[in-house]
């Protein structure tokens, strides 16, 4: 193993000494000479390449540039893989050859502390470690030439939701190049809405058997979805044992970092064989017909100086520590060297003696232009902004076979394309795996793992259940007399076993009743459920209500029941055997109203009649009946007599259809009283309870309560009960009598209380709305989208159906108690205000026209010189006259002359005795004025 080491120092003595040999006739000699120093891990594969490619790169910047000013030299130094031979070479670099930036280390753990004296010496720190917690904005003199490993957090974020996985295990080594990504892939998830459940931290100097220990204590956990984020040497180690663990089988889901990915070809076949069926991102580095000569020029000169490293293969950090050293060189090109290079001579002594180094002067000219570069360089796009080389486009391979397959790209614009398009600024963000190529996954099959098992250790879920004394159909929870065993039943459990069975994969569990130590139950439902945030149960199973103040701690499947909450009151008693149940359709006010015009439409009609028509003639209390005997058989349509003036008819046509309707209504509103009488509740509105301070019931341990607090309810009127025989009792006897008015409940429990008791009591409205009922699961439990996916199955079969009838039997036999009682009442005015507008309008308008006709037929009385009473009694005395219509126009005249000769005495009678034609008239052809007029 010498002769190697051998071999690599005598080409570097020669290198440092000689620059570039083959092509030594090129150089300028009047350039001036640019130390730099190199820090490498000369024992990593990572090391080597980039040696390489750094001598290579100074050999093509100058060969291709004859009038170059300056020239660097390289003076490469081993940090041995530690820290402080990290910290050393750098300070020997600076205090013995005071060189003008310092390229590496490459490793994260070891740039921290170099970098901390390229701050303090002004010295440029161009290093590819990757780890985030080192901050290129905290260091002014820290150039980070590779891409942050943050910047694969949203990469790997994708992945995940791709393919519908929401928890993960993170995997990472014991070092700042491990912990740096922690916050940022956790970040990536939340926004992805996926959970880190577990971070497992390995120590790179961890045993096989250490590793082993860990592995089984992952397979343990539920979550199948594992991203490792370890360098190629501690990872190696790792998915060897995790293969033996039995953890790279079908099922499970591997997803490694880019470090990783990008160095796969550094590690044995063992490894790859080990890993396959990975998934990883990596750096992209765009083919182009440069990066292909150079790379065949590498392949040549690696492995001719690397005899035992035939397998490798040029990677990223390779071509970043070319383009690295390129850009350099350019910038010293720019800048140029000046002498001194610091602002005193170092004094030569002890290479550690830190503190005879001064600051450089070249430094802080070269820090901004490095930190802010940009050029077309083998690796793409080397773009360095703010000290921190931007990243690209992700690839997205698959480990599969002898190395990684390409299986799709990734960038922050775009997400997943199967490719790499450039220019598409119109591209729409996806994460659809349909994006990406097909993967075989591990145990090389094609089938998505779904990202979590039930434990193979054998534990079980723990599910608690609640202990209560009644509602014995939800759930009742009893202990086996003999072995104690908990024993649940009821139509929660019923449909929780159904859903757990038809699950595709087995989930062994075991009820734990939420009680004391004497057997009663050890709180309410909120803390019954707070109990999985605690960890002390897996789940929770029973009518448990979904409410927002819950779902805060646990995740809910969905309802498995109708939701609501409703309140149940007694109905009012059968009022049928009323003795005056009759007039209960109509109110007061409408019988008043129709008494009224009945009266009014009867005295029209008499007024219209009495003087053609013999049956409205006779003595003064005949007539008064007739009104009334005439008008009221309309009810019962019964009045025999006929009439005769076309305005009566009018009337009466009229009158006989308001009649019509108000008598329909009445029959049918009596027969819908009489009918719906006992299903009418003593309280027919939520909020009457509220406004008269009624005692109100509801189930104990129920979330109502709290909910009638934000009604407004006043909670001194409350009163807990926990079995449906309380129920009864309490409303039987009501709010005075140490009962309640009402029980508030949720409709599951109503439905089944009414069920049994349908005939003394019924539900009021309004329904509130509630989720309903739901099994409880911690947050983020990868069973909860399975356990909803069943529910929805279960209410979809008959299944559901059966055990509903198993539970709460065939809900027949009472009428109205699934919903809020309709009741009749009694009919108003308002109801008939256009009915009796019209009845109104057609009496008044028939009286105006006859009282039109009569005064304009005895207008010679209104235009005699009399009294206005002698007028009026004139007039009277004229309708009281028999008026015989065919004669009636012969002695119109007649009557006016005589009338206007006279003044005449009154004296009124409407006596008429003797019978009359039909017709129009109203005194006969040639009748004495003092008939008509008395003096």
């Amino acid at each position: 193993m010498q002769n190697p080491i051998v071999f690599v120092w005598l080409s570097l003595l020669l290198f440092t000494s000689f620059f570039v040999a083959p092509s030594s006739g090129l150089i300028n000699a009047t350039a001036v000479k640019a130390d730099v120093g190199i820090i490498l891990d000369f024992e990593t594969s990572v090391g080597k390449i980039s040696m390489t490619c750094i001598s290579m790169a100074i050999e093509d910047f100058y060969n291709n540039r004859s009038n170059h000013t300056a020239v660097i030299v390289p003076h490469f130094r081993d940090s041995k893989s530690d820290v402080i031979g990290a910290a050393s070479s750098a300070i020997d670099l600076l205090k013995n050859h005071q060189v003008m930036a310092i390229l590496g280390p490459q490793k994260s753990i070891q740039a921290d502390f170099v970098i901390e004296i390229g701050d303090k010496m002004r010295v440029p720190i161009i290093s590819q470690a990757t780890s985030p917690a080192l901050s290129t904005k905290e260091s002014p003199y820290f150039i980070r030439s590779a891409w942050c490993s943050s910047s694969q957090a949203k990469a790997i974020a994708a992945i995940v939701k791709a393919y519908g996985w929401r928890q993960v295990v993170f995997i990472y080594e014991d070092t700042n190049y491990g912990s740096g990504l922690v916050p940022f892939l956790t970040e990536g998830l939340l926004e992805n809405k996926v959970l880190v459940t577990y971070q497992s931290v390995v120590s790179p100097s961890a045993t096989n058997d250490q590793i082993l220990q860990e592995l089984y204590k992952l397979k343990t956990m539920q979550t199948r979805v594992f991203v490792v984020h370890m360098l190629p040497i501690l990872a190696s180690r790792f998915f060897k044992m995790a293969k033996m663990a039995g953890m790279m089988s079908e099922g499970y889901a591997w997803i490694i970092v880019d470090m990783l990915t990008s160095l796969l070809d550094s590690v044995d076949s063992e490894t790859i064989e080990a890993m396959q069926g990975a998934v990883g991102v990596k750096a992209y580095t765009p083919r182009t017909e440069e990066l292909d000569n150079f790379t065949t020029r590498w392949s040549k000169r690696f492995h001719k100086e690397n005899h035992d490293m035939e397998k490798t293969k040029l990677n990223v950090f390779g071509l970043w520590a070319y383009d690295s050293v390129t850009a350099l060189a350019r910038v010293i090109e720019q800048v140029g060297v000046s002498y001194p290079k610091f602002n005193k001579p170092m004094e030569r002594g002890n290479l550690t003696d830190f503190d005879a180094i001064e600051t450089s002067k070249v430094g802080p000219l070269l820090v901004p232009l490095i930190r802010n570069f940009r050029s077309k360089g083998l690796s793409g796009d080397f773009h360095i902004s703010d000290g921190q080389l931007l990243p690209s486009a992700f690839e997205i391979v698959n480990v599969i076979g002898k190395g990684d397959h390409r299986v799709g790209f990734w960038t922050e614009k775009s997400g997943f394309t199967k490719k790499l398009m450039k220019g598409n600024k119109d591209a729409n963000y996806s994460t659809k795996k349909e994006n990406l190529g097909p993967i075989i996954w591990p145990g090389k099959t094609i089938n998505v793992p779904k990202g979590w098992e039930m434990p193979t250790s054998g534990k079980k879920l723990r599910v608690g259940v609640p202990v209560k004394g009644g509602f014995s159909e939800f759930i009742k929870v009893e202990r086996d007399k003999e072995t104690n065993a908990v024993i649940a039943t009821g139509f929660c459990i019923d449909v929780f076993e159904e859903v757990m069975g038809s699950l595709p994969y087995a989930v062994p569990f075991d009820y734990v009743p939420f009680e004391e130590a004497d057997g009663e139950s050890a709180g309410d439902y909120n803390e019954l459920v707070h109990q999985i945030f605690l960890e002390k149960y897996d789940a929770v199973v029973g009518d448990v209500t979904i409410v927002a103040n819950r779902s805060r701690f646990v995740d809910f499947t969905f309802p498995y029941t109708e939701s609501g909450v409703v309140a149940v009151v007694p109905i009012k008693d059968n009022e049928r055997t009323n003795a005056w149940v009759f007039m209960k359709p109509l109110t007061m006010g409408l019988w008043l109203t129709i008494g009224g015009f009945f009266v009014f439409t009867g005295f029209v009609i008499w007024v219209l009649e009495h003087r053609i028509n013999k049956a409205f003639q006779g003595p003064p209390m005949r007539q008064v009946g007739m009104i009334f005997w005439y008008s009221f058989s309309t009810l019962v349509f019964s009045h025999r007599e006929k009439v005769i003036s076309n305005l009566t008819r009018f009337v009466v046509i009229v009158w006989v259809f308001v009649v019509l309707v108000l008598t329909s209504s009445y029959t049918a509103n009596l027969t819908s009283m009489l009918t719906v009488q006992q299903l009418q509740p003593t309280i027919t509105d939520f909020y009457d309870l509220v406004k008269n301070r009624e005692y109100v019931g509801c189930q104990d341990g129920s979330f109502v309560a709290g909910f009638l607090k934000n009604m407004q309810f006043d909670s001194s009127k409350f009163r807990t009960y926990s079995t449906f025989e309380e129920y009864d009792e309490a409303l039987s006897k009501g709010s005075r009598n140490g009962g309640v008015a009402a029980i508030v409940d949720e409709l599951p429990y109503i439905r089944l209380f009414l069920s049994k008791y349908c005939h003394k009591y019924t539900m009021i409205g309004p329904t509130y709305k509630t989720s309903g009922f739901g099994f409880a699961f911690p947050k983020g439990s990868p069973l909860v989208p399975d356990v909803s996916r069943e529910i929805l199955n279960l209410k979809e079969d008959e299944k559901m159906v059966k055990i509903s009838r198993k539970w709460f039997g065939e809900e027949e036999g009472c009428p109205g108690g699934d919903r809020t009682v309709i009741t009749s009442e009694s009919l108003t005015t308002d109801s008939f205000k256009g009915l009796f507008l019209i009845a109104g309008l057609s009496s008044t308008t028939a009286l105006t026209i006859f009282l039109s006709i009569f005064l304009y037929e005895n207008q010679v009385i209104l235009s005699s010189d009399a009294s206005i009473k002698e007028k009026l009694i004139g007039l009277g005395r004229a309708f009281c006259q028999k008026k015989n219509v065919t004669k009636f126009k012969e002695s119109r005249n007649d009557v006016g002359m005589e009338f206007a000769a006279q003044s005449p005495a009154i004296s009124v009678s409407c006596d008429h005795n003797e019978g009359m034609d039909e017709g129009f008239s109203t005194t006969e052809p040639g009748t004495p004025l003092h008939e008509i007029i008395g003096v």
